[in-house]
Formats: structure tokens, C-alpha cells, sequence
């Protein structure tokens, strides 16, 4: 059902089932189940209490991937690293607990604990021992194996259906080196280690709508955006631009177009970190580096002087009819 009071996608992953794996010392009855659940509102979202041990664990999820046979899993810090042994499925591995062992020495975790979040069998403490810390090491030792394992051609399809999110403030881990070594599709995202309503819209959502592209054949038509029109005179985004932005991402292919200077490598460096910063996941591999824009084919291109052999509909930025990005905002609203 869907919500007028919240940001929901009842038209992503409609139909189909997402499981989520929860992090060390949390439970099913995560929040981030209730925030997958809502924003999904026509998506089936299942999640079960994992066993402290990681054997158990990752027997119990094997078991219920072959039962519920998930078209996307979603694992966060331990569910994550589980997440990437769960092969044959698209999965997005969101601050993934590679170190597990580690991490628990480096924060303290050794000795009594709390479970986050209710559990099933009305657990409410554990205890983490030298003897578990062991245990997760072992465990996070089998991470990659299977894909290294794989054919040349079969390694590169499972690569495709995995991606790696990495918050930018996570203070408690740190395997973007340990998941890049293995996988293609990482990303940084503005979040901490827990993701809150605002980075999951924003740095995970964006994924689930390629995923879900994919899966469903589902072409849609391409707007590019020239880097002129983000920037204003102070080195900020321009008024509305995130609005605007945000708007197209969720109804355009979206792809920014920065000129290539051969003769000034700091100007490619420079609009990289910025559209990091300020566009963020939605701009990932979504950047083109060229000083042809004439032989980008698409369906719009905004631009603040449009050259006139461009090979899609011209809406320039700043001119009468469209003076700022709510005026874009405008003119694609009436196109829906």
C-alpha cells in the first residue's frame, strides 16, 4: 500500500522478493527491514534472525535462499559479508564486515552483549569470545574463494550482479580494498556505518533502480546533463540543481558530460571529486569525458549554449524559457 507521507517506489521491484541480512547484534525486527519494506511498498521483503555463529549462519541463509529464491538480497556490516557468499543472486553488500575478527578486537565487542533489536527466541544478551573472534575469522576467510574459483566468463557475470557500497563517515569498517580486489561495482554513498532514511535513498535506492532496469529489460530513455549547468560561481550546485537532478534520476537514464581537456589533467580530477561530493551514487559510471558532445546520441541534452548539430533535444539552461532548473523540472513534469 502505498503512502502519500513517505518516499516510496511502488513501481521498483514490484512483484518481487528482497531479503535482507542484518548486521552483528541485531535481529529480523531491524529498522532497516521496515525501511526496505516501505520504500518498496509492492515488494515482498523477508529477513530472519541469524545465528551468532557464522556456520549457522550461513547454513540457515543457504537454506532460505534456495526457499525463497530472493531477487535481490541485501546485506549491511556482517549480513553483508554473508551477502557476498550467497553466489547466483543480485545482492548489494552495503559497509560489508570483510575483517569481522578484527573489527570485534578493534571496537571492544569481547564479552557480554546486548541484541539490538528483538529476536525470536527472546534472547536479549550474548557473549562474544575468543572462540567466536576465531570462529569469524574463519568465516571471513571464505569470502571470494568460490568466485576466484570460477571460469573466466562465469566470474565476470557473478561480478555483474554484486555491488559494494561504502559509506563515506563508516568509522567502524573499512573494506572498500578488501571488496574492490574481487569486484568491479563499488561505490562510495554519504552515510556512516548504520544507514539511515536519507542514505538509503540515496546511496542505496539508486542501485536497486539499475538492478531492477536489468532484470526487467527496462530501457529508459537518456538525458544528458552538461557540466556547465551544475556548478554556480562559488563552486556550489546551482539553485534547484538537486531537485532537478533527483527528479530526472528517477524517471531518465541520466548521465553527466564533462568536457576532456588533454592539456589540463587537474580540470578531469577536479569535476570527479566534485560530482562525488554532490551528486553522489546516482552519478556512478554516469560520467562521459568528451569534447564531442555532437556525437552523443540520446533523447535531451541541458546545456547553457547547446551546439546545434546535437543529435537529441536541446534545452538550454539560463535562456527565457527555461532561466533555472525549475523550469526543467517543469517541462519534463509535463512530458510525463
Amino acid at each position: 500500500m502505498e503512502n502519500d507521507y513517505v518516499l516510496q517506489y511502488p513501481d521498483l521491484m514490484n512483484g518481487k522478493t528482497i531479503m535482507y541480512n542484518h548486521g552483528f547484534g541485531s535481529s529480523a525486527a531491524s529498522g532497516t527491514v521496515k525501511l526496505i519494506a516501505r520504500t518498496f511498498p509492492n515488494a515482498k521483503v523477508v529477513a530472519f534472525d541469524l545465528p551468532l555463529h557464522p556456520a549457522d549462519a550461513m547454513a540457515l541463509l543457504r537454506q532460505k535462499v534456495e526457499e525463497v529464491k530472493p531477487d535481490l538480497i541485501i546485506g549491511t556490516s556482517m549480513g553483508g559479508m554473508y551477502t557476498e557468499m550467497l553466489y547466483g543472486y543480485d545482492r548489494i553488500c552495503v559497509n560489508p564486515a570483510f575483517q569481522m575478527a578484527a573489527t570485534m578486537k578493534e571496537h571492544g565487542m569481547t564479552g557480554k552483549q546486548t541484541w539490538q533489536n528483538p529476536r525470536q527466541d527472546g534472547e536479549t544478551e550474548f557473549m562474544v569470545t575468543k572462540a567466536l573472534e576465531k570462529e569469524y575469522k574463519e568465516a571471513t576467510e571464505q569470502c571470494f574463494t568460490q568466485l576466484e574459483t570460477m571460469t573466466p566468463d562465469d566470474k565476470a557475470r557473478e561480478q555483474q550482479r554484486v555491488w559494494g557500497l561504502f559509506g563515506d563517515k563508516d568509522d567502524l569498517v573499512h573494506t572498500w580494498g578488501d571488496f574492490t580486489a574481487h569486484y568491479p561495482q563499488a561505490v562510495h554513498f554519504h552515510g556512516a556505518h548504520r544507514m539511515d532514511d536519507s542514505s538509503f535513498i540515496t546511496g542505496v535506492v539508486p542501485v536497486i533502480r539499475w538492478i531492477d532496469d536489468r532484470q526487467e529489460g527496462r530501457e529508459r530513455q537518456i538525458v544528458y546533463i552538461d557540466w556547465s549547468t551544475l556548478v554556480d560561481n562559488y563552486g556550489k550546485p546551482k539553485a534547484s540543481l538537486h531537485k532537478a537532478f533527483t527528479y530526472l534520476i528517477e524517471r531518465y537514464q541520466v548521465y553527466i558530460v564533462v568536457p576532456a581537456p588533454t592539456n589540463c589533467h587537474d580540470d578531469l580530477t577536479h569535476a570527479a571529486e566534485w560530482i562525488e561530493q554532490y551528486l553522489s551514487t546516482p552519478a556512478h559510471d554516469h560520467v562521459i569525458y568528451t569534447n564531442q558532445k555532437t556525437l552523443l546520441y540520446g533523447d535531451f541534452y541541458i546545456d547553457m549554449k547547446p551546439d546545434d548539430n546535437l543529435l537529441c533535444t536541446a534545452i538550454q539552461l539560463g535562456s527565457p524559457d527555461f532561466k533555472t532548473w525549475e523550469e526543467v523540472i517543469t517541462y519534463f513534469s509535463r512530458l510525463s
